[in-house]
């Protein structure tokens, strides 16, 4: 009964957020507590919710200090360089931008936080895709996939959980998997590259502002409108997109999760009118009266230290987040009212994912709480065939891909984890392929309604979570499949 429960309540979740009828808060908070009512164990509803908001209150707060941290840096500068980069290397080239966005994400995927790379990736990409008119899923599940790829490092989680389940060491699983992850990695380029090339048949290739006379090919462009300022953005005549082309529209929600509409609030280039910076691009604007360019340096090495001591575990991440916003606020913004406007720009954000992780608090809780979540993991590992017993490592990477998916990495990986490894040792499977197995699902998990770094990551980039739920997860799980075949074609698992 209870397996029957889980199963129903995670697709009744589902499906309501891919069909809009249900905010994703309201869901993780409404749709478990009335499964919990199902499952005959209301009474005990109060204390399911408090445990799980006990367990996700420390990430919560994490993603709090760590979203005022990089709104600060963002706010004064430290990541314009990163920008200016970007956009010379994508030279406004839809592909480029899309390849560009994975790059990013897998580079900054090395700190081992998802939170911190998308929020990152998100602030340098976003403009971007605002001024070019790219579908912002595109922009999403191409990050959540290069990072789910990269979140197996060591210090991201998955490695030390499954090693620590298992006894075993962490450089003894994920070093052998080194080639099917580079080959996962190289996978999700390709999709990027796939994906980003749609993305330049839809729009065409633009020329952002400033650009032309920087790369000295105006005889390859469509000449500007008579009184159009220098500024003006003009299109290559080989573009699919006229420089009389209206305006294009704001994409609708299905649309974008198609990748066939323009992101909402794209600026439009009229005919011959020159491009005017919309809110989108303001993050490039070098006159904004937040940068401190004295300070540079100082906001590098403060975010170098931070992220090092992250890596090196010095003190709790939350810890660290919270003496980095306090640190980074009052060097920067000395004076009160500055600090307090900085706090305000940032709240929108902040309340939204903090919102979103007590909210999933609610669904983890139940889901543990009632019993549900072993029950499905006792009925999975129990049908599975005895002549699979020799193929154990196969069924174990199988597997990590939808329960890493509905499930956190912690019950996956103590709690699942374990039994698969008996299961193959009887059958003379290795504890390490198993392990090595296990780690294959992170490029789908990534998108898991479980993981808090999803809500920084569609919050900033204004999309609806179930638009990015129904875009990347085909092409998460597609990348976890082609990380499995290249483990066993390897001989690895």
């Amino acid at each position: 009964m209870l397996t029957f429960l889980g199963f129903a309540m995670i697709a009744t979740f589902l499906v309501l957020i891919m069909m809009k009828k249900m905010s994703p808060i309201a869901a993780l908070v409404l749709i478990p507590a009335l499964f919990c009512v199902f499952a005959g164990k209301g009474a005990h509803l109060g204390d399911y919710v408090i445990d799980g908001v006990g367990k996700l209150a420390p990430t919560a707060a994490m993603l709090m200090f760590a979203i005022v941290y990089f709104g600060v840096m963002i706010d004064v500068g430290l990541f314009d360089p990163i920008v200016r980069g970007i956009l010379r290397f994508c030279k406004a080239d839809p592909m480029r931008v899309v390849v560009g966005t994975a790059v990013l994400a897998a580079i900054v995927s090395l700190d081992g936080d998802g939170s911190t790379t998308f929020m990152i990736t998100v602030s340098a990409m976003y403009p971007l895709y605002k001024r070019l008119g790219l579908s912002l899923v595109v922009m999403t599940g191409v990050a959540a996939t290069a990072n789910g790829v990269m979140n197996t490092l060591p210090w991201g989680g998955p490695t030390a959980r499954a090693a620590t389940a298992l006894k075993l060491d962490a450089a003894d699983i994920f070093v052998p998997m080194i080639p099917a992850l580079a080959v996962g990695l190289l996978f999700a380029f390709v999709l990027a590259y796939v994906l980003g090339v749609k993305e330049r048949r839809r729009v065409g290739t633009l020329a952002l502002p400033g650009q032309v006379e920087r790369e000295a090919v105006e005889a390859e462009l469509v000449p500007a409108a008579p009184g159009a300022s220098g500024d003006a953005a003009s299109l290559p005549a080989s573009s699919s997109v006229s420089a009389a082309a209206p305006a294009p529209a704001a994409a609708s929600a299905s649309d974008s999760a198609s990748g066939e509409g323009t992101a909402a609030g794209s600026g439009g280039h009229g005919s011959g009118d020159a491009v005017a910076p919309d809110d989108g691009f303001q993050g490039l604007d070098p006159h904004r009266p937040t940068l401190r360019p004295r300070l540079y340096w100082f906001n590098a090495g403060l975010t170098v230290a931070l992220l090092t001591a992250m890596i090196m575990e010095l003190l709790p991440i939350p810890v660290l987040f919270l003496l980095g916003a306090a640190l980074a606020l009052t060097v920067n913004f000395p004076h009160m009212p500055d600090q307090k406007a900085r706090i305000a720009a940032h709240a929108d954000n902040v309340l939204n994912v903090a919102g979103m992780v007590f909210a999933a608090a609610v669904f983890t809780g139940v889901l543990t709480g009632t019993g549900m979540v072993k029950h499905m993991a006792d009925w999975l590992v129990g049908a599975i065939p005895e002549g699979m017993g020799p193929h154990m490592a196969l069924v174990t990477g199988l597997l990590s891909l939808p329960l890493t998916y509905f499930m956190s990495n912690d019950g996956f990986y103590f709690g699942v984890l374990p039994v698969l490894a008996e299961a193959g040792a009887a059958h003379g499977v290795s504890p390490l392929e198993i392990a090595r197995a296990s780690l294959v699902g992170q490029a789908l998990h990534m998108s898991s309604p479980l993981v808090p770094a999803v809500y920084v990551l569609v919050g900033m980039a204004k999309v609806e979570f179930g638009d990015h739920t129904r875009f990347t997860v085909k092409w998460a799980a597609l990348t976890s499949l082609v990380v499995l075949a290249a483990g066993m074609l390897f001989g690895i698992i």
